[in-house]
């Protein structure tokens, strides 16, 4: 069974269904053939942020880029790091 995708707008007009109009939860996750639990996350994820809930596949919160980008450079850093330590154990031992 194939996980289903919804698009921002099929989101956004469940969570105005369920906060605009008044239809409750449970009724309108009915209606859209959804769990309830799936719709009370949409609602949650638009309150905290709407400006950036639901960016959709293969696009990030600015956030998640930073974090990203962040790891790359730790990675980066942990390598350079690591060829360091290994110049100084080998020039450590060339002079003994």
């Amino acid at each position: 069974m194939q996980r289903r995708k919804f698009s921002r707008e099929f989101k956004l007009e469940a969570v105005r269904l369920v906060k605009d109009r008044g239809v409750a939860v449970t009724q309108a996750a009915r209606d859209l053939d959804l769990h309830e639990n799936v719709l009370r996350k949409w609602v949650r994820d638009l309150s905290a942020d709407p400006q950036h809930a639901f960016p959709g596949y293969g696009q990030m919160k600015p956030e998640q880029l930073e974090i990203d980008r962040l790891r790359k450079e730790v990675a980066k850093l942990k390598a350079e790091r690591d060829i360091l330590k290994k110049a100084a154990a080998y020039f450590a031992r060339e002079v003994t």
